[in-house]
């Protein structure tokens, strides 16, 4: 309602109208004013000429101020706000009427601003991650710094000339180093990820013999927990797909340690393939602990864990989910989780068939 009375209001004062209406008006002054000084009885058609021609010289001389000067200056800012919007000088706007003009600028404005606020609030999402990344960071690398640190120091107040104690911190501090490396090289995977560095060498690859090597290279691990790593029916899932073979296998790799770390013992792990005409779903799916519905929108996000000190303890970086997702959009593909709280978590993504 209120617009419609602006729009309204605001075609009132178009120059042609206010012309119109002031012209009108000074037309009326000067004859009731030929009319107070004439003597006499005044002659009609000499006062409606008198008339028409006040008005046509006050419309004509208005109008065209009003036009020269309200409308030129109103198109130049028109041209402004376009050429800033699209960001470059020489964008050449449409050529609008007159009265469309200021319309197109506010539709112009109203939208610009809604742009505008769309990202002020990207840019604050962005900041608040940053933040959170950056605190997460920082607190994953003071764990084995510490730790180093303190095994370091007490050999060197002496510790080193213990026999029983030398050998088994510097062990110890070692294993700080290589969590240190695997950190740093799991930050280094992400970033060429997400810049684009990272060359996908794709090939043609059967995805059921792929998984059997993950499987059987991660036998030793799931036999500690009494575990079971299975492709379902392997025979009739044979499919070849194309990808980078190398990074398949990481995430394969990632996902089935995952499902190690987190399953129950004397549980079941299955790498399931389905055909879906043009592409395979691949499925890895446990009978494990499972994770609660409101963390399942942040899983692949660096350093986020469920049970951070659970998590800690199982070791590992907290950066494989996230380099997991990172692999699979790179190759143009998705990855999605669903997970029942003591019933078990599948994760599964797509892979394009090979021709």
């Amino acid at each position: 309602m209120k617009k419609d009375f602006d729009n309204q209001a605001l075609s009132l004062f178009r120059p042609r109208k206010l012309s119109i209406f002031t012209g009108l008006f000074l037309a009326f002054v000067a004859v009731a004013a030929f009319l107070l000084v004439s003597k006499g009885a005044p002659n009609p058609i000499l006062a409606i000429f008198f008339f028409l021609i006040i008005w046509l010289c006050s419309f004509l001389i208005i109008n065209f101020s009003l036009d020269r000067y309200f409308y030129q200056n109103i198109r130049s800012i028109y041209h402004n706000i376009v050429q800033l919007r699209s960001g470059s000088s020489a964008f050449i706007p449409r050529k609008l009427k007159d009265h469309e003009i200021i319309p197109e600028i506010e539709r112009i404005l109203i939208e610009w601003e809604k742009e505008k606020r769309e990202e002020i609030g990207r840019l604050k999402e962005v900041e608040v991650f940053r933040k959170e990344f950056l605190g997460n960071v920082s607190h994953e690398l003071k764990t084995p710094i510490f730790t180093i640190q303190g095994y370091i120091h007490t050999l060197l107040d002496g510790g080193i000339d213990d026999m029983d104690v030398n050998i088994l911190y510097l062990q110890r501090a070692s294993k700080g180093i290589d969590r240190l490396i695997s950190i740093v090289d799991d930050l280094e995977v992400i970033s060429r990820l997400e810049g684009g560095d990272q060359m996908l060498e794709s090939r043609t690859f059967e995805i059921v013999e792929l998984a059997t090597e993950v499987i059987e290279s991660l036998e030793l691990m799931a036999k500690e927990k009494y575990i079971r790593l299975l492709v379902r029916d392997p025979e009739k899932s044979r499919q070849y797909v194309l990808g980078d073979k190398d990074l398949i296998r990481q995430v394969l790799v990632n996902l089935l340690v995952n499902s190690v770390k987190y399953g129950k013992e004397h549980g079941i792990t299955w790498v399931e393939l389905n055909d879906q005409g043009d592409f395979v779903t691949v499925s890895v799916s446990d009978d494990g602990i499972g994770i609660e519905k409101h963390h399942l929108p942040r899983l692949f996000e660096r350093f986020y864990r469920v049970d951070k000190s659970r998590s800690r303890d199982q070791g590992g970086t907290g950066l494989g989910l996230a380099i997991v997702k990172h692999i699979i959009e790179a190759h143009g593909e998705k990855i999605t989780v669903d997970s029942m709280v003591g019933k078990g978590t599948v994760f599964t993504f797509t892979l394009k068939k090979s021709k």
